[in-house]
């Protein structure tokens, strides 16, 4: 069983740092030998990939671009009227991806349109994401790219977004038939939305192509207080065989560095070399 392998999220550890490279930098230092982040379109994709080689980083995850965040979206995959601006987008992605040689695309699915109601919309956007993800599936297989969809809780951090359990990713996956589109299982949302969490990370494992961590219901590191074992989690999934990796997409207690006590943990008890700063 081979440990596993960690992820800095960028977009939510070293908070006190203004700026992309300086966060790579502050991962590489801190013993990551890999990086993901939500939305790195503000920073030039050339300066970007310098950066992380210079941490000694690789991307291993970028997201879709959010769409009109003063209009409240949060991706634009299942939202009717927005499949022009989804494409678009997702062309954006596919160049930082490239750029970054970063092989994951994070695959936003979005909000459920405000006033509307969920049932009544459900159909229209399952229709408006099954197209979308069959033109996406076709766009990274050019570039040997891999599509995520990560279901996000509806009953904490989003109740408007769309795809909002791993059964209904799993469902819409299986009817797109595409191998290059995978589920992204983030522990903090499936605790919150259906909790079996020994059940269905056995049950789903199979076609998860990416993890992420954060405990429950605080959203802080793995070893804060909270509902969630992560010993006992990390295990189950080396257990199980994942060779992926983990994103560490957490909100940090305190400081970022202090507060990766838990992955020295870890990497100490796998006798990782790694070694946090």
């Amino acid at each position: 069983m081979a440990p596993l392998r960690f992820s800095a999220n960028l977009s939510w550890l070293f908070p006190e740092l203004p700026d992309l490279p300086a966060r790579l930098r502050a991962a590489g230092s801190s013993g990551f030998e890999a990086a993901e982040v939500a939305w790195p379109y503000a920073e030039p994709p050339g300066a970007l990939a310098r950066a992380a080689r210079a941490a000694g980083l690789q991307l291993v995850l970028i997201n879709t671009p959010p769409g009109d965040q003063e209009k409240r979206e949060m991706g634009l995959g299942a939202v009717p009227g927005r499949q022009a601006a989804f494409r678009e987008g997702l062309e954006q992605a596919v160049l930082y991806a490239k750029a970054l040689g970063c092989p994951r695309i994070h695959l936003m699915a979005g909000r459920v349109p405000q006033g509307a109601d969920r049932a009544a919309v459900r159909g229209e956007m399952e229709t408006v994401f099954l197209e979308n993800l069959r033109h996406a599936a076709g766009v990274l297989a050019q570039e040997n790219l891999v599509g995520l969809l990560e279901p996000i809780n509806t009953r904490i951090t989003d109740p408007q977004y769309f795809l909002d359990t791993p059964q209904q990713a799993a469902a819409i996956l299986q009817k797109v038939g595409r191998s290059n589109l995978q589920l992204q299982m983030d522990i903090f949302h499936w605790q919150i939305m259906d909790g079996n969490l020994t059940g269905n990370i056995r049950e789903f494992l199979p076609i998860v192509g990416h993890v992420q961590v954060a405990q429950v219901p605080g959203r802080g590191e793995p070893g804060s207080p909270g509902e969630l074992h992560f010993p006992y989690l990390f295990q189950l999934l080396e257990d199980e065989g994942y060779q992926g990796f983990v994103g560490c997409e957490y909100r940090p207690q305190g400081d970022t560095v202090e507060g990766l006590s838990w992955l020295r943990s870890y990497w100490d008890s796998r006798g990782h070399p790694r070694v946090v700063q």
